[in-house]
């Protein structure tokens, strides 16, 4: 069931009304064509490049996990995911958590029409992590519609019962949670919210973020390019021009100077015009770096016509995937920031993980797998040790929650495309 489930998953994301709902959480964007929230809220166009579920032996069996049990009625099982023979990670003593299991809510648009694959790719995530981490951890599937209201009604009513809640997942009903003082226990959010000012006590945010990506990007240019101007590539899609102006901000925080240059597109083409006219800037006045808010299929165009020579970083956006016998010769030496899941499969923290068996997952869907892995790790956290600081070594990245204001820093991989694979890049300080 799980197999044909993913399967479909990378058909119907980038669906105009999927975008909307969940564009925002960045790299998790779905506005974007390919990322889960393709760059319109993270991280895209079409691409290939997905991984293969790796061949292990079947492991001893595991000690006995409750299955999760389904406080509203939904369309999905949530049976645990088959897991490569790796020993659970030990639960803190009791002393530190009290009695008895924490209980998690995980809210999810099961039932939505146009969120349901992106949620089941969530689930599929969250449910391998719990099945190896989730000592001391009770799973309970909240399945919820489309909208706010809905999503609002079955957080109150989680509330009640249990000790953390992960969810929701679509940026307008995270924002309707984070501003209208419903937050009543430790939250796990899935996507940003819309909202000024501090988020309410309790809500840590852990959706993806292409603005994050791309103020990492300008840290990486800056270490490795200390008096560089840079020129920012940006098309006109709306999440790329926020990843633009992120790139910007952290640039000039840093001392450096930099200019925008656009390159409309259309039909998920870049304009050969905008191309020729870049093309002849660089010859005449080359910066020392090149940034660009430009998915894989885009920066293919300009790269083919602009060579190699000037060194370019990028987000998940700009990520061509890692398929066997797949390499774009245009882009090597292309500097990407993006989930260790993506880009760093030989990672220990990552290859404990089971990958879907379904080789056409598409990299929005395998992002979204990847948060529903890390969500698990920080609710558990939040439950077994309350008001405590913690770290985290996840799939998404290294995570940090402090204590205090109990907000979510997160640090992507980085790493350098080259014949088709990614070379791991020195992360600095």
């Amino acid at each position: 069931m799980l197999i044909k489930k993913l399967k479909a998953l990378g058909a119907g994301l980038a669906t105009g009304l999927t975008v909307a709902l969940l564009t925002g959480c960045t790299t998790v964007s779905l506005d974007e064509p390919q990322r889960l929230c393709a760059p319109g809220g993270a991280n895209t166009s079409p691409r290939s490049g997905d991984y293969a579920c790796p061949e292990y032996a079947p492991p001893p069996a595991p000690a006995y996990v409750p299955p999760p049990r389904e406080v509203e009625s939904a369309p999905v099982q949530t049976a645990p995911i088959q897991l490569p023979g790796h020993e659970s990670r030990p639960p803190p003593p009791a002393a530190a958590r009290g009695a008895g299991p924490v209980r998690v809510a995980l809210l999810l648009p099961m039932n939505s029409p146009s969120l349901g694959a992106a949620a089941d790719a969530v689930r599929a995530g969250f449910m391998a992590s719990a099945e190896r981490d989730g000592a001391g951890i009770a799973v309970d599937l909240v399945a919820t519609g489309d909208s706010a209201d809905d999503a609002l009604a079955a957080y109150s009513r989680a509330a009640a019962s249990h000790d953390v809640i992960v969810g929701p997942l679509a940026r307008p009903a995270v924002s309707a949670l984070a501003s209208g003082g419903a937050v009543s226990l430790p939250t796990v959010a899935l996507n940003h919210p819309e909202v000024r000012g501090s988020l309410p006590r309790g809500m840590v945010v852990a959706g993806l973020s292409l603005e994050d990506e791309a103020r990492q990007a300008a840290d990486w240019a800056a270490r490795e390019h200390p008096q560089g101007r840079a020129l920012i590539l940006t098309g006109n899609a709306a999440w790329a021009q926020r990843a633009a102006g992120a790139f910007e901000a952290r640039w000039s925080e840093l001392g450096h100077t930099g200019q925008r240059y656009n390159l409309p597109s259309a039909g998920g083409r870049a304009d050969p015009l905008a191309i020729s006219e870049l093309k002849t800037r660089l010859e005449i006045d080359p910066p020392e770096v090149l940034f660009a808010a430009l998915d894989a299929v885009e920066l293919r165009q300009v790269r083919a016509r602009t060579g190699t020579a000037i060194p370019l970083y990028t987000g998940g956006a700009g990520n061509p995937g890692r398929a066997p016998g797949t390499a774009y010769s245009e882009l090597n030496g292309l500097r990407v920031v993006d989930l260790p899941w993506l880009i760093r499969p030989d990672n220990p923290a990552v290859m404990v993980y089971p990958r879907p068996i379904d080789s056409e997952q598409s990299l929005t869907m395998s992002r979204l797998y990847a948060l529903g892995i890390d969500a698990f790790l920080v609710a558990r956290e939040l439950g077994l040790r309350p008001g405590s600081p913690f770290i985290i070594d996840g799939v998404t990245g290294h995570l940090e929650v402090d204590a205090g204001s109990q907000r979510l820093r997160r640090r992507e991989a980085m790493a350098v495309y080259r014949d088709g694979n990614f070379e791991p890049a020195d992360a600095g300080p």
